[in-house]
């Protein structure tokens, strides 16, 4: 599938997610990596369960990224990275600056790329308008360096990082006597090629003379200054032009807007920030990155533009199992084995639905058709998927292409299946440790099936004595969340591996009536129920056996 250069995109199953949802993404995921060269980064939609853990520890591999949801954030546009630049710059080569980057507002950062301020165009123009007393050089600081760049001049004595922090700016245009009179100690003046004059402006105990016209400095003037501490520069430009350029040799600092910024993090989302950026007249909003510091600058412009996160769906394709702000996402692709859903995507997209007992399976397939070597632990995470989503082929919805996959697979992986499943079902139902809503919420699914909303969790195990001690302390508790759910119905399975039998757990107006009638026990009296709670011989699967019953006794 064709993708943006530069983007990542995340491979996710369903949230809730199973032991196929999360192996199946970290499979997926690196499949892709293997064939298009491009990044692609497994995520998980919730926590890992005890059974899958003990799978990704047996073969090594870490858990997936957790994904809370998939909002357009900042980082997912593009942020034009315009370079931070040093306070001390002067206007001049901001504005060179602005004119080479085609942009309206410099970001100013300090050591360790620390955000300090901005200065924009207007904040430039405007000190050309305001009218400023000729105390403005010293008042902001500027760098002896900052006027020769300005001027295109030489320094011929003083030093350039020294500062011009005191005094006034003067033109020297008048006769020497007039000068005397005017000029103070750690004055700036601007004088021609008036040698009394330059003489009288270092004896009065000027901080620095500019001399213009890019006349020749005599050694006595050098001499002169050198032992008065005068710093003289020299430039090409005559009198008139000096005068008028010097102002640029300020720094930004003086000039930029250091309080109440207003930023954006990298990881905000754009449905957060485009409120604030409407309501404010700049046209730029320097980003951070999750340090702090500053990483570049957006427009209200970039918004309109803004990409959705990139995003495989693995193991599911409804709207009410994904990931939240999936409306947000560009869908690329989809990989399931389960009844087609609720997934919109605004254009056509790879979707590849079998009706398979695992996504494992589908993507083992994959590998296989792309000649892509599989690995142990890839071997080892696919076979435990198509184990843990068949019951180790106990479930109705194992065809013989899973069988065939798994045992391939195994020999890969180095495992012998059934001491393997063993240990994994094992782990997946030490449940003594967990609350009640961690176990219900461990592997719970919604669905919707004509007016009617409802939401299925199943616990699978191998020991019986651990499976009735669980519905003793389930029933009480699904009694409790079920007002807040927000469903009409809501039903637990307690599925016997051993047995393949499921005690179904209901909760809701009408629900334990409904399973009667999707498995045709309608004649069964009331008093012969056990309130709340359906016994179910064979049924050990939630999407092939449990889910398309509910659905036909609705819409019976």
């Amino acid at each position: 599938m064709a993708k943006d250069q530069g983007r990542e995109t995340i491979v996710i199953g369903h949230k809730n997610p199973d032991t196929d949802s999360i192996c199946s993404a970290i499979c997926y995921a690196n499949l892709k990596k293997k064939t298009t060269g491009q990044e692609y980064i497994p995520g998980r939609a919730g926590k890992v369960s005890e059974e899958t853990q003990f799978v990704l520890d047996y073969f090594g591999v870490e858990a997936p990224r957790l994904i809370k949801n998939v909002k357009t954030e900042v980082k997912d546009i593009e942020i034009r990275e315009t370079r931070g630049v040093n306070r001390n710059i002067s206007l001049k080569m901001a504005w060179n600056l602005m004119q080479y980057a085609n942009v309206v507002t410099l970001p100013a950062v300090g050591p360790g790329n620390v955000l300090e301020g901005l200065i924009t165009v207007g904040d430039i123009t405007r000190t050309y308008m305001n009218i400023y007393d000729n105390a403005i050089l010293s008042k902001a600081k500027t760098q002896y360096s900052n006027i020769v760049q300005t001027l295109d001049g030489e320094l011929i004595v003083g030093l350039e990082e020294a500062y011009f922090e005191q005094g006034k700016v003067l033109v020297a245009a008048a006769n020497p006597d007039i000068i005397e009179a005017t000029i103070e100690p750690h004055d700036l003046v601007i004088i021609g090629n008036r040698y009394e004059s330059q003489l009288c402006a270092i004896e009065m105990e000027a901080d620095c003379i500019i001399i213009t016209g890019g006349v020749k400095v005599s050694l006595t003037i050098c001499k002169l200054a050198q032992e008065r501490g005068c710093t003289v520069i020299a430039t090409p430009y005559d009198t008139f032009m000096t005068a008028r350029l010097i102002n640029q040799s300020m720094p930004i600092s003086y000039f930029m807007k250091t309080e109440n910024l207003i930023t954006f993090n990298e990881t905000d989302y754009i449905d957060d920030i485009r409120d604030v950026m409407a309501s404010r007249r700049f046209r730029d909003f320097p980003i951070l990155d999750e340090d702090g510091k500053y990483k570049g600058m957006i427009s209200r412009r970039n918004l309109l533009g803004a990409h959705g996160k990139q995003i495989i769906l693995v193991d599911h394709n409804e709207k009410s199992q994904a990931v939240d702000g999936l409306e947000n996402a560009e869908i690329m692709e989809i990989i399931d084995h389960h009844k087609l859903g609720t997934v919109e995507t605004i254009t056509p997209v790879f979707f590849r639905n079998q009706p398979l007992g695992c996504t494992g399976t589908i993507i083992y397939q994959m590998y296989q058709e792309k000649g892509v070597e599989i690995d142990r632990a890839t071997a080892g995470l696919l076979c435990s998927a198509i184990i843990s989503d068949t019951l180790l082929f106990r479930s109705p919805t194992c065809t013989e292409t899973d069988r065939e996959a798994a045992l391939a697979l195994a020999k890969i992986a180095g495992i012998e299946m059934e001491t393997y499943a063993g240990e994994m079902f094992a782990a997946g139902s030490n449940l003594k440790k967990k609350t009640d809503d961690e176990i219900f919420y461990q592997d719970f699914k919604r669905f919707s099936a004509g007016k009617v909303s409802y939401g299925v969790s199943q616990v699978s195990s191998m020991n019986k004595e651990e499976l009735t001690e669980l519905k003793e302390r389930l029933m009480p508790y699904l009694l409790r969340a079920y007002d807040g759910l927000g469903l009409d119905m809501v039903f637990v399975m307690l599925t016997n591996i051993l047995t393949e039998t499921t005690e179904l757990l209901c909760v809701g107006n009408g629900a334990e009536k409904l399973i009667y009638k999707a498995y045709h026990q309608d004649d069964i009296e009331p008093k012969d129920k056990m309130s709340g709670v359906v016994e179910l011989p064979g049924v050990v699967s939630r999407k092939k056996q449990l889910v398309p019953a509910i659905i036909i006794a609705c819409e019976g």
